[in-house]
């Protein structure tokens, strides 16, 4: 018991600072109706382990834990994408800042010449 307590516990504060708003939130929303269903889903199968094998079952996977397998491999694939395009778009700006620096500077020592 005391450990479903420290378990339901460990997912509300992770889950919780997760959702917080850190200001370049883009889709708010739906990260945190996503957070809030995987909240959800996590407290129900600590609270009830045999609902995953139910619901594994319902799907046609042999056992709970194999389904939470599966989902957290989709969800591990999923942020290695988010977090890909995420660098990309940052790769682009530090390319278009480098340029502009650069195109400045060039200008600066051009006015500095004459």
């Amino acid at each position: 018991m005391w450990i479903q307590l420290l378990l339901i516990a460990g997912v509300v504060v992770l889950g919780g600072l997760l959702m917080r708003r850190t200001g370049a939130d883009s889709h708010l929303a739906i990260r945190r109706m996503l957070m809030a269903f995987f909240i959800g889903a996590a407290i129900l199968s600590i609270l009830f382990p045999q609902w995953l094998s139910w619901v594994a079952n319902l799907v046609g996977v042999g056992r709970g834990t194999d389904l939470l397998l599966y989902a957290l491999v989709i969800a591990f694939f999923a942020l290695l994408y988010a977090q890909h395009q995420r660098n990309l778009a940052f790769q682009r700006q530090v390319t278009v800042l480098a340029r502009r620096l650069a195109l400045l500077e060039a200008s600066a020592r051009k006015n500095a010449n004459h």
